[in-house]
């Protein structure tokens, strides 16, 4: 059997145990909280009146993970940078709806496009594609969205390998870096998740597609892309979910080791105002990415600049959890801080697990000097997120939009999802 037909068998069969749809149920709530709070940012409306325009179910689906991902604060797979919640969840739960699925197709659906999303990642090396232009989550988003499709359509083995590879054809590599608030990033990432809907129903139409595609030369011929199959297929059932990390903040993850070792620095006992000197050593892949100020109305600049999110961890740690980044100028306090912070590049730092971890070194000079190296932060695996946690990052980040209370109690039905997927629908689309 090839690689796609060893999937498409785990696709049409998984019986996820109690354990793994534990798993789902946490990162779907934790999906359904960033799909929320994403409804409040500039993109956020600008997407959900398009999709006012066109009420298919293919529409609803790219839409609706269109809000997720860009959100910023979903979940991530750091060995096959990948962000699969944001793709995976939308489009099972919209799916699953519309299909009136009952809660165990639908949890294995979420388990089953999770397995298939990381697994192509990590295939194609997901964090070194990445800084070529190739954007893993939108390349793998067809593919995912196909192992869902599959699973609620009641696809067999067959038409689910099928699935796969059809979406696999369907793959594009990226979307460049227009970060404008009217950006159609989204939109791309959305309409790729909704191609793998396309995908699967093909495959129950009759429709074939080439199931060695993985093993042969299309992917090095179309994309520069030799993947290693191994990671398709080889381990089935050492399930994907357990390594995927909850962001713990919103912020690109690349920048977070480096603010949570700050974070911890002044937890300790320093006081912001006396650091005179921040110097951050980083991965070398991730240097270009982070190491950069930040553009007034450009979102996507504040999210990745790891100067501005380490003076908004020291000055104003509640923006952390704020979608939508400030509107104007940053403060003169948050420059005069910024101002402060050096990065550098360290080599070293890529023996401590690179690409299954991403550490930072932080060495503050405030009457005296302080050092921390952090290679986990909270919400990765060796960190896990409880319950507990999960619920403080949800409330955090849908409380501007819907109130305390109400994001309380939003957060206990999210928690229901997979059993109810259409009232939770009816709750995600709540006017604030």
């Amino acid at each position: 059997m090839t690689s796609l037909e060893q999937l498409g068998a785990f696709v049409a069969t998984c019986d996820p145990d109690d354990r793994a749809r534990t798993e789902a149920r946490l990162h779907t709530t934790d999906t359904i909280g960033a799909w929320i709070a994403a409804r409040g940012t500039e993109e956020g409306r600008r997407l959900l009146a398009f999709r006012d325009s066109d009420d298919s179910l293919l529409n609803h689906i790219a839409i609706n993970v269109s809000l997720a991902r860009l959100s910023e604060v979903d979940d991530i797979h750091l060995q096959a940078m990948i962000t699969p919640g944001a793709i995976v969840v939308p489009a099972a739960l919209t799916l699953a709806a519309n299909l009136n699925a009952d809660a165990k197709n639908v949890a294995a659906a979420i388990v089953a496009g999770y397995e298939a999303m990381v697994r192509l990642g990590v295939a194609i090396d997901g964090p070194t594609v990445l800084y070529r232009g190739i954007w893993p989550t939108y390349f793998a988003a067809p593919f995912s969205v196909a192992a869902v499709a599959a699973r609620l359509l009641g696809l067999d083995e067959k038409q689910s390998a099928h699935a796969l590879a059809t979406a696999l054809i369907m793959a594009a590599p990226g979307t460049g870096h227009h970060a404008a608030s009217s950006t159609a990033r989204w939109l791309a990432v959305g309409y790729a998740a909704s191609r793998g809907l396309q995908a699967a129903l093909s495959a129950k139409a009759g429709f074939t597609s080439d199931v060695k595609l993985a093993e042969g030369e299309f992917l090095k011929n179309v994309f520069g892309i030799t993947p290693n199959v191994d990671p398709l297929a080889g381990g089935l059932g050492a399930l994907a979910l357990s390594q995927v990390s909850f962001k713990p903040w919103c912020a690109a993850r690349q920048t977070m080791a480096a603010t949570q070792a700050l974070r911890e620095l002044l937890a300790s006992g320093i006081d912001a105002s006396s650091i005179a000197r921040i110097g951050v050593a980083v991965l070398p892949p991730h240097l270009k990415m982070i190491n950069h100020g930040v553009t007034p109305g450009d979102r996507f600049s504040h999210l990745t600049s790891l100067q501005y999110q380490m003076a908004v961890a020291a000055l104003t740690p509640e923006e952390a959890y704020s979608l939508g980044g400030p509107s104007g100028s940053v403060s003169p306090a948050l420059s005069s801080f910024m101002a402060r912070v050096q990065v550098r590049a360290e080599e070293g730092l890529m023996a401590a697990g690179y690409p299954q971890a991403w550490p930072a070194h932080v060495t503050v000079t405030a009457a005296g000097r302080h050092e921390r190296t952090v290679t986990h932060v909270p919400g990765d695996p060796a960190r896990a997120f409880s319950q507990a946690d999960l619920k403080d990052k949800f409330t955090r980040v849908v409380g501007p939009m819907l109130g305390q209370e109400r994001a309380e109690a939003a957060f206990s039905e999210a928690m229901t999802a997979t059993d109810r997927p259409g009232d939770v629908l009816r709750l995600i689309d709540q006017r604030p």
